[in-house]
């Protein structure tokens, strides 16, 4: 048994890449991709990742910790779990990415950017994802989930949300009621295509899919894994195939859905959202959210809520997300 996150950041691969504990089978298939099989058939074919972006490191301590367990047996694997550690590089240098943002990059649009490590690990993670689709369902197991974990950039009126990919058919009730068990405090629909990991695995394999944003981006070591539990425990509970946890959250999980998607498309493109404003913060019908060459981005509704806003992307890219409340 290998600490699979000491061996990614070493750089170096394992003594040996493929091994077999009393209940399950691993295979090391490339700097921070671990296979995991149980030696009995199952019908459920599991990606989790994290580390897409390297500074985010909670969900990488959790992720770790959660193989640590099943390669010891303290914890049993009742699924096909594949396990990713995305971007290597910029966990070892503590930085979000080396040249370019890589979650912007999945379902082919690597190919738009001048090539560089992201856009060549993009496309393999890509690759790893049909490989290990395919394999599973050829030995049957055909249902898809996919959960990226990932940590924000600021400070969150809800510490942990979850955002769903646009896709044509409706989102899984299976993967519903596990978000809601995780303790979320909310999650967000989107309404238009994205370059994000979980839209690639929506959009290409079906899988049911989710961006998870657990708390804010901390240095390795300087995470409070107490706002975790609830994430843990339904992990655990996902690879296990065990009950849900009882929900641990303050209130009921909000559902918000995209209303205005606030693209840069000019230089002088101008950002209204004060700088120390926190994920979620309500603005009133009228406000004025951003300005560029002519065009005004408007509050239209009554309120509506701000998503990362960012004004210093690239043009061409989303400088942040404006949501409403959906009212049961």
């Amino acid at each position: 048994m290998f600490d699979f996150l000491s061996q990614t950041l070493n750089g170096e691969p394992p003594a040996a890449i493929t091994g077999q504990t009393a209940t399950l089978d691993w295979i090391w298939r490339g700097e921070g991709v671990l296979e995991l099989s149980p030696h009995h058939t199952c019908d459920s074919a599991v990606v989790i990742s994290a580390g897409i972006h390297g500074n985010e490191t909670a969900p990488i301590e959790l992720l770790n910790q959660l193989v640590t367990e099943l390669l010891s047996g303290e914890r049993p694997l009742k699924v096909r779990l594949l396990v990713l550690f995305g971007n290597p590089p910029s966990m070892r240098i503590n930085k979000r990415f080396v040249e370019a943002d890589m979650n912007r990059m999945f379902g082919g649009r690597h190919a738009r950017y001048c090539q560089n490590g992201e856009t060549q690990r993009a496309h393999e993670l890509e690759q790893t994802l049909a490989l290990f689709y395919r394999t599973a369902s050829a030995v049957g197991a055909t249902r898809r989930f996919h959960y990226d974990l990932h940590t924000a950039i600021r400070g969150s009126l809800h510490v942990r949300f979850g955002l769903l990919p646009l896709q044509g058919r409706p989102h899984g009730a299976e993967m519903l009621r596990w978000l809601d068990a995780a303790g979320l405090d909310a999650l967000v629909f989107h309404r238009s295509p994205g370059g994000t990991f979980t839209h690639f695995s929506s959009e290409v394999f079906c899988a049911d899919s989710c961006t998870l944003e657990l708390g804010k981006a901390l240095p390795f070591g300087s995470n409070d894994h107490r706002q975790f539990i609830g994430i843990r425990l339904a992990l655990e509970a996902l690879v296990s195939e065990e009950p849900l946890p009882e929900r641990q959250a303050d209130g009921p999980l909000r559902r918000y859905r995209v209303t205005q998607d606030i693209i840069r498309s000019h230089n002088d493109f101008q950002l209204h959202i004060p700088a120390d404003a926190l994920n979620f913060a309500p603005f009133p019908k009228g406000f004025v959210i951003a300005e560029e060459a002519g065009k005004t981005y408007r509050v239209e509704a009554e309120n509506e809520y701000v998503l990362f806003p960012n004004a210093s992307v690239a043009l061409g890219l989303r400088a942040g997300l404006m949501l409403a409340l959906e009212r049961f």
